[in-house]
C-alpha cells in the first residue's frame, strides 16, 4: 500500500507541485486584494481564467503525444468571431448575413430566443471540433509533423476570422453574457431556475462563479471519460513509445485524429466563452499568438512533459491559473505591465528546467523511451 502511494506521488509530482504553488500564490493574492475572498473577485478571476484554461486543455492533448498544436489560439479566435454572429439572440426570422467591403452574403435565418442561442452555441462548438478534426487528418494522412501542419491551419483559421470580423464587432445576447460571466445565483435568476436562485438549498452555492463551474463540468464530463477510454490511453502510449504502441496493436491513427479533434473542441469552448465575455468578436492576431504561447506555458507548468506520455488536462488548468494569478499580482501591486512577459518567461524556463531534470539523471538516453 505504501509502495503504491509512493509510486503515485512520484508519477504526479509535477502536478502536485503546480497545485501547491497555485494554492500558495492564490491565497497571497486574495490576502493582498482590498476585496479579497469575495464573490466579486472570484467571478472576475473566473472570467479571466476560463479561456486560457480551455486553450491549455486543447494544447495538452497533442503534447501528450509529444507534439504541439500551434493553431489553438487561431482556432479559438475563429470560433470567437463565429459566435459574434450566432449568439445575438435576435428575434426569430432575423436574417444572418455578412457585409464585407460591399460584398453581401446572405446566410439564411436562425431561430430566435433561447433556441437560437442554444443552436448557435452548438454550431460554434461543432465548427471548432471540425477544425480540430481537420488538423488531425492532415497530420495523420498528410504525414506532416503536427507543429508544421498546425502552423499552416492556424494561418487559415486566422484568415477566416479576419474575413468574418475585419473590425471588432457583433453583439452577444445581454442575458447570455450576464448569466455566463457572473455567479451561479445570477445564472439561476437569469434563466429562471431554482426559484430564480432563491431556493433555500441553492443559497450556499449561489456565490460560486459560473465560469469555474463550467470549467469543472468540461473537465469531468469530457476530459476524465476520454482519458479513461481506450483512445485516451492510446494517446499516452503514443507519447511514451509510439513504436511499442503500434506493435501492441493500438489504433495509432484513430487516437491521433481523436486527440486533435478533442483539442479543437476545447479551443472552441474557449472562443465561445471569450465572445460571451467580451460581447463581441475580434480577429486579434497578437491575441491568438499570445494564447497559443501561454497555452504551452500552462501545459508545462501544469506538469505535462513536452516529451509526451505524462501529465493531463487537469494539471494544465492549474498551470493556466498560475499564469493568470501572476498577472493579477501585477495589477494589485501596480507593477509595470511590460515586466509581465519577463516574469512569465522566467517561470516557464524554471518549469521546463525542472521537467528536464529527468533527462539529466538518465545515464543511458535509451531509457527515456522505455
Amino acid at each position: 500500500m505504501a509502495d503504491n502511494l509512493a509510486i503515485r506521488l512520484r508519477q504526479n509530482f509535477a502536478f502536485l507541485t503546480a497545485l501547491a504553488l497555485f494554492g500558495v500564490i492564490y491565497v497571497l493574492y486574495q490576502a493582498a486584494h482590498p476585496k479579497g475572498f469575495s464573490s466579486a473577485v472570484l467571478v472576475q478571476n473566473g472570467n479571466e481564467v476560463f479561456t486560457l484554461a480551455t486553450v491549455a486543455m486543447a494544447q495538452t492533448v497533442p503534447v501528450l503525444m509529444a507534439g504541439l498544436d500551434l493553431s489553438v489560439g487561431a482556432l479559438m479566435t475563429m470560433v470567437d468571431c463565429f459566435a459574434s454572429y450566432l449568439l445575438s439572440g435576435a428575434a426569430e426570422g432575423t436574417p444572418l448575413a455578412l457585409d464585407l467591403a460591399g460584398l453581401h452574403l446572405a446566410l439564411g435565418t436562425l431561430p430566435g430566443g433561447i433556441v437560437g442561442i442554444g443552436l448557435g452555441m452548438v454550431i460554434c462548438l461543432v465548427i471548432g471540433t471540425l477544425a480540430g478534426l481537420l488538423n488531425g487528418a492532415i497530420v495523420v494522412y498528410g504525414r506532416i509533423q503536427p507543429i508544421i501542419a498546425t502552423l499552416a491551419t492556424g494561418a487559415i483559421y486566422i484568415g477566416i476570422a479576419l474575413f468574418l470580423r475585419p473590425q471588432p464587432g457583433g453583439k452577444i445576447d445581454d442575458d447570455l453574457n450576464w448569466a455566463m460571466t457572473n455567479s451561479l445565483g445570477d445564472f439561476a435568476s437569469t434563466v429562471h431556475i431554482f426559484n430564480d436562485g432563491t431556493a433555500p438549498w441553492f443559497a450556499p452555492f449561489a456565490w460560486i462563479p459560473t465560469p469555474f463551474v463550467l470549467l469543472v463540468l468540461i473537465a469531468l464530463l469530457v476530459w476524465v471519460p476520454f482519458r479513461r477510454s481506450v483512445t485516451g490511453r492510446t494517446i499516452y502510449a503514443i507519447g511514451s513509445a509510439e513504436g511499442a504502441a503500434y506493435m501492441s496493436g493500438l489504433d495509432i491513427n484513430r487516437a491521433k485524429i481523436a486527440a486533435f479533434t478533442l483539442g479543437g473542441f476545447f479551443a472552441a469552448c474557449g472562443g465561445l466563452f471569450l465572445a460571451i465575455q467580451t460581447s463581441s468578436g475580434n480577429a486579434d492576431i497578437p491575441q491568438a499568438g499570445a494564447y497559443t504561447l501561454n497555452s504551452i506555458a500552462s501545459v508545462v507548468i501544469g506538469g505535462t512533459s513536452l516529451l509526451g506520455g505524462t501529465g493531463g488536462a487537469i494539471g494544465s488548468i492549474f498551470g493556466a491559473l498560475i499564469l493568470r494569478v501572476i498577472s493579477f499580482f501585477f495589477r494589485i501591486f501596480d507593477i509595470a505591465p511590460l515586466l509581465q512577459p519577463l516574469f512569465e518567461g522566467i517561470i516557464l524556463l524554471a518549469a521546463v528546467s525542472i521537467g528536464a531534470l529527468r533527462v539529466l539523471r538518465v545515464r543511458n538516453t535509451l531509457e527515456l523511451f522505455r
